[in-house]
């Protein structure tokens, strides 16, 4: 059977955040850290060994494979930063176009550092994520 390999941990999201190499990286993510639980009101969490996620929520697909993720997300990567918010919606797409400079893949949108996106729109992205999810998810 599929087992999910991102779980929630224990692990100190803190303590990890020190440990990114590059130092504008690593500020970058507290400078994330500040706005995702700002703006979500959840307290930030380890996410498998390197997400840190922001709130949960449980999926079950028609297939029957279900399990939990966090609501939003982001990784200080070495090539770049992941952001993480739920995909398939057009409200996301809509506010992408406003972002700044960035990358899309499925679910996560990649930028090389803060100063280059609009950190209002990423308080809209996250919000709009969360409600998404809530209202996909009930």
């Amino acid at each position: 059977m599929y087992e999910v390999k991102t779980k929630e941990t224990d692990n100190s999201v803190l303590e990890f955040i020190e440990n990114v190499d590059h130092p504008q990286k690593r500020e970058d993510a507290y400078r994330l850290l500040d706005l995702f639980t700002e703006t979500t009101g959840y307290q930030a969490k380890m996410w498998g060994p390197s997400i840190i996620g922001f709130g949960s929520y449980h999926y079950k697909y028609a297939s029957g494979h279900e399990g939990d993720a966090a609501l939003v997300g982001f990784s200080p990567r070495k090539a770049q930063i992941s952001l993480y918010f739920a995909p398939g919606d057009t409200a996301r797409d809509e506010l992408l176009k406003k972002f700044g400079k960035h990358t899309t893949g499925k679910a996560c949108v990649y930028i090389k550092k803060v100063a280059d996106i609009d950190t209002d729109v990423l308080q809209e992205l996250i919000r709009q994520s969360i409600r998404f999810l809530g209202e996909t998810y009930k």
